[in-house]
């Protein structure tokens, strides 16, 4: 690139270069470039210390994150430990009482068994005893029938035995 004194009409003063040749173009060239592989290199650089830092930080964050998270399985571990102790400790309160109520439940339903065929016999014992008592209100009932009829026929035989008497001794006394 070379450039030309003639002017732009910017009123620009002109300072005169020498012409370049390649070689120091090159060095230019280089120098500039040299730089701006030590930029490129720097931010390069920069970039990945913080991209490291980054995937530190996460890794760092990681490591808190399976700590916190192997503490609360630890945590619900023992708890579930414990619940299954609590749950055995009161099984084995219940077990004792289970037995005693299946026990009594046994009897029970023994007993019913053997009351059962006794509430049969004792309803037919009452329907008999019943049946017994009304026979004997019947018969009861019968025998003062019986008496009033045998009191009133005694009173009547007592009447004509006592008419005939004295007809017999109004007989006896006018035969006299």
């Amino acid at each position: 690139m070379t450039r030309s004194d003639a002017g732009d009409g910017a009123g620009a003063t002109a300072v005169a270069e020498p012409p370049l040749n390649s070689e120091m173009m090159f060095n230019r060239s280089m120098s500039t470039s040299s730089c701006l592989f030590t930029e490129e290199e720097d931010m390069t650089r920069t970039a990945l210390t913080e991209f490291k830092a980054k995937e530190s930080e996460i890794e760092r964050r990681k490591l808190e994150i399976r700590e916190r998270v192997q503490a609360q399985l630890d945590r619900v571990e023992e708890e579930t430990r414990r619940l299954a102790t609590i749950r055995e400790e009161l099984e084995s309160l219940a077990d004792p009482t289970r037995k005693e109520v299946l026990m009594v439940r046994k009897k029970i339903d023994s007993v019913y068994k053997e009351l059962r065929p006794l509430s049969y016999s004792v309803q037919k014992k009452q329907r008999e005893y019943k049946e017994a008592v009304d026979a004997f209100n019947e018969k009861n009932l019968e025998k003062i029938q019986l008496i009033t009829k045998l009191m009133e026929e005694i009173g009547q035989l007592a009447g004509e035995s006592e008419s005939l008497r004295l007809k017999k001794l109004e007989d006896l006394s006018k035969s006299i």
